[in-house]
Order: structure tokens, then sequence, then C-alpha cells
């Protein structure tokens, strides 16, 4: 059986980060590499990735590390859905087919099952299934009564939703040819190409069976989604501090840890678990990092900063700042007095731009989206839910309730706090 990990996409919702899913860090290693392991343990090694031009010598370069592993990877040339990365690669396809959207953490047991239920039965392909409460925006799967998929609606738009079972991107097809021949004739003005030929085989009575799966899955849609892989791992990860970690003997480690090489923690920090530190990071004297916190590798949290519920990419640097329920790119530099507010005086949820929408984020604390190499002077005020684009300088004593756009030079525009009813929220503040 060959695997195919769809890697070609883009992340349409998760500016100010251009970074592919995939190849987000969590605990020092990208989580296609977690992918690669949750492969391995269930036996499947000869793997197909479809790539993208910009993503493809990364990918090379995490795949010349892993062991034991057979690997053919192929270019999409343009983001234009599941069907098109599928004909790239069909030169490969030669028996069964399974397909994986490598930007989704789910366990073990949800590849185990899909191949323990394919060898019990003679259907034609299988789907994997998950329960929701609430609405994902995602694709739906209508099951008759003998289990099998009758209908799947690609991203229906909530309160249309046609059952309460997404589909996981974890797919088992028997026949990737006959798969192959639905997709050339079907059409579609939407990138859903690969889900109507689904569709059409359903209706054209071919047996596709829903297999339901009840384990952990967490999937990135926007970027905020990013805190509960943090909340994932850091919770399935026993204390960890490394031999070569220089900790004071007057700093206090409290509850679950994570401290990678070389992490130096100065006199009277506190870092307050679950917390994950990256190799050669420097938590200063009298700082506090604090519950479910992901610091990456050789970042300085400077004097007097409070780092909470935040994730931090590689070579930040930080002094006199509160970081709270942030998501932060690679080499970001905040000068002394940088807070993030990530809370609503009304304590509704956070509402954030994305595309030309404003949505509910569905979380009453959500901080700062910033993006890599961005660098903010002195004073700077930080309102829930806005985003700073990739390469942006932000002058001193600015007040941010407006996103930023990518590469904005300084001084940035400065915004006060009687224009914070133009965006429909109230006055903020930090917790």
């Amino acid at each position: 059986m060959k695997t195919l990990l769809l890697c070609g996409g883009t992340g349409k919702r998760m500016a100010p980060f251009a970074e592919d899913k995939f190849l987000f860090k969590f605990l020092g290693k990208t989580l296609l590499e977690y992918q690669f392991d949750l492969l391995l343990k269930a036996g499947l090694n000869d793997i197909i990735l479809v790539c993208n031009p910009q993503n493809q010598e990364k990918v090379k370069e995490i795949v010349k590390h892993i062991p034991d592993i057979k690997t053919a990877i192929v270019t999409q040339e343009a983001p234009k859905g599941i069907a098109d990365a599928l004909e790239s690669a069909s030169h490969l396809f030669n028996g069964e087919l399974l397909i994986i959207n490598p930007n989704d953490l789910f366990e073990l047991k949800a590849l185990t099952t899909l191949i323990d239920t394919r060898c019990g039965s003679a259907a034609e392909s299988f789907v994997l299934g998950h329960v929701v409460n609430e609405y994902f925006p995602g694709g739906y799967l209508v099951i008759d009564e003998k289990g099998f998929l009758s209908h799947i609606m690609e991203k229906p738009g909530k309160g249309h939703e046609p059952s309460n079972m997404v589909n996981l991107l974890v797919h088992l097809h028997t026949r990737p040819n006959v798969l192959m021949d639905y997709i050339h004739h079907v059409s579609s003005e939407r990138d859903d190409i690969y889900e109507k030929a689904v569709d059409a085989m359903c209706k054209d009575n071919r047996e596709i069976m829903v297999v339901p799966y009840t384990g952990a899955w967490h999937a990135i849609k926007y970027p905020w989604n990013i805190m509960d892989f943090v909340r994932y791992f850091l919770d399935r990860t026993e204390t960890y501090i490394s031999p070569t970690a220089k900790i004071s003997e007057r700093a206090i480690i409290e509850g679950k840890v994570i401290i990678e090489d070389n992490v130096l923690i100065m006199e009277n920090a506190v870092v307050k678990g679950p917390v994950y530190l990256g190799r050669g990071t420097v938590v200063g004297n009298n700082t506090v990092v604090r519950s479910y916190s992901h610091v990456g590798a050789n970042c300085i949290i400077g004097f007097a900063s409070e780092i909470k519920d935040s994730y931090i990419e590689d070579g930040c640097s930080f002094c006199m700042n509160y970081i709270g329920d942030s998501i932060i790119g690679d080499h970001c530099y905040f000068g002394t007095g940088t807070v993030t507010a990530n809370l609503r005086f009304d304590q509704k949820p956070v509402l954030v731009r994305v595309g030309s929408d404003m949505i509910d984020s569905g979380v009453a604390n959500l901080g700062a989206l910033i993006g890599p190499d961005c660098r903010f002077g002195v004073n700077v005020n930080i309102m829930p839910g806005i985003k700073i684009g990739a390469g942006s300088t932000i002058g001193p004593e600015s007040c941010l309730t407006q996103d930023v756009p990518l590469n904005t030079p300084p001084p940035a525009r400065q915004i006060g706090a009687d224009n914070i009813s133009k965006l429909g929220a109230p006055i903020l503040q930090t917790v």
C-alpha cells in the first residue's frame, strides 16, 4: 500500500503566516515528522509526497533524515486542490492508496482502525469520520443504515451541515484508478473536484465505508488553532530537563516542563508548566513563562517579561513585555514595554479579520498574530486579534487596533482608544 501526503496546498486563512502548516514545530519537531512517526508505527513506509515549488526543498531536507522509508516527491505546480494533487502523482499509483492530509493531528489508532477495517471488508474505499459537537469549516459525511457513505459535502456553511460527522482526510482507495476516472469526469468551479468524484462514486452505488474515529483530532484552520496542538503535545509528554540546561538555584520550576539543551534560566525566573523551552533559549531575571507556553529555539525572554499561553517560534527577543495568548513567528524583536492585550472587557470572543470578513475566533482570550521578522519599538500596545504582517517595523508608542500589512515600514500608524469603537470592539485588557 502506498501512502500519499498532501503537502502542496496553501493555508488561505493562515495570514500573517505563510509557513506550511505541517512545517510548524512542536517540541522541536515539525508536524510532518510526527506524521512519519505514525506512518512507520502503522507499518506504512512507502510514501508519496505531493509538494509545491516553495516547500519542496524543505520537505526533502526533512525526509532525508528519516530512516526506513521509501519516498517519492512530486511537484504540484499550483494549489488547485486534492484532485490536481492526485493527478500530479497518478503515474506512481499501483495497488491500494492511502491519502492523508498531513496538516491534521490524529492518533495512531486512526490509521490502524482504518487498515483493520479494510482487512475485514470488501468495500472499494474507506473514509475516516469524526463526530463533532459544533460547526467545523470542512467536509461533512452522510451515512446510510449499513455504514456506507451516501453523500459528502464540502464546507456547507454553519447551519447547513447535513450531519454531525466531519470528513477526516484519511482515505483508503483499493482501486485508485477508478477514483481517477471519476475525477476526470466531474467538474466544479471550486477546488472540490475530489469530493465531487467521491460523491459521484456514492451515487453509482460503489461501496465507500465510513470508519468512525473517536480519538483525538485537531486541525489548523486558523492561526490560533496552533494552541490546540501545543496543548495536545504538552499534555502527552513527560517532564524532561536536559542535563546541559543551566538553571539558577534561585529560579522556580513548577509543573510539567520540557527544557531542551543549553537552555539558561536565571535568578528569580519562574517557569510554571506545562511549558516547552527550545534549545539555547534564555529565560532572564524576574521573568514568568507559564500555562501552555511553547517557546522555540534561541529565544531571549528578557528581564521582567511574562509569556502566557503563547506559541513563539525561533530566535525571538523580549524585554519587559507581556505576551498573552499570542502566535509569534521567527525572529521577532520586542522593545521594552510592548504588550499584547488578550481579553475584551465584555469577555466576548475576539473578532479577527480573515480576508474581507471579521470572524468570531470562538475564544475569549486571544492576543496578537505576528508574522516572522517583525520589530516593535518601546511601549507598543497591540489589541486582541490584531494581525501583523511579516517584516513589519512598528514605531514606539503605537497603539494597534487594526491589522498591519506585510513589510510595513516605521513609523506604524498610531490609532488612539477613541477609534477602537470603529472596529466594533470595546476597550480591551490583558489577563
